[in-house]
């Protein structure tokens, strides 16, 4: 009989686990903040999501309404609080219209959801970085399967996006 001594090998590290949110529908409530250069913007963000249908509710920091955004099949839609509204064939052509840069939209509820494509660039064990048209997006934190912060950077434009509750 052989009695074999040495080194047992060590169990693993735990891997933290992977944010379980589906892209299904749902409803979210959180703050947003944007910084392009020394330029900086905070606002309330109330979001409905459907696979045919969002809409988006921005507000100020006491509350008034903002901007309201829409998408459906007929294209994408920016009410503004002063009532204009400025109309596009989808989310990407949207944000060049208003805000001068086509803004990756389309792809925010795979974001929030925390689905990164196929082969993640820059993943580490932790929480998952992915890069998507040229967006570098890295979920902060998770709690309950859910991110519950979203950072998103390209060039000199940096927005987070802090999630205090989340409905199915």
């Amino acid at each position: 009989m052989f009695v074999l001594a040495g080194c047992a090998s060590l169990p693993p590290p735990a891997v933290p686990p992977r944010p379980t949110f589906s892209e299904g529908s749902f409803i979210l409530e959180g703050r947003l903040s944007v910084r392009q250069g020394e330029t900086r913007h905070h606002v309330g963000i109330n979001w409905r999501h459907e696979a045919a249908r969002d809409e988006i509710f921005l507000s100020g920091p006491l509350g008034q309404g903002l901007a309201e955004l829409t998408r459906d099949a007929t294209g994408a839609r920016l009410l503004t609080a002063d009532r204009q509204v400025i109309d596009a064939a989808d989310w990407e052509s949207l944000a060049e219209r208003a805000f001068g840069a086509r803004l990756p939209l389309s792809n925010l509820p795979r974001w929030l959801a925390a689905v990164p494509p196929a082969r993640p660039a820059g993943s580490t064990l932790g929480v998952p970085t992915f890069e998507i048209d040229g967006w570098r997006i890295d979920i902060l934190d998770v709690a309950d399967g859910r991110p519950v912060l979203i950072e998103l950077r390209r060039d000199d434009i940096e927005a987070r996006l802090r999630i205090d509750s989340w409905t199915r």
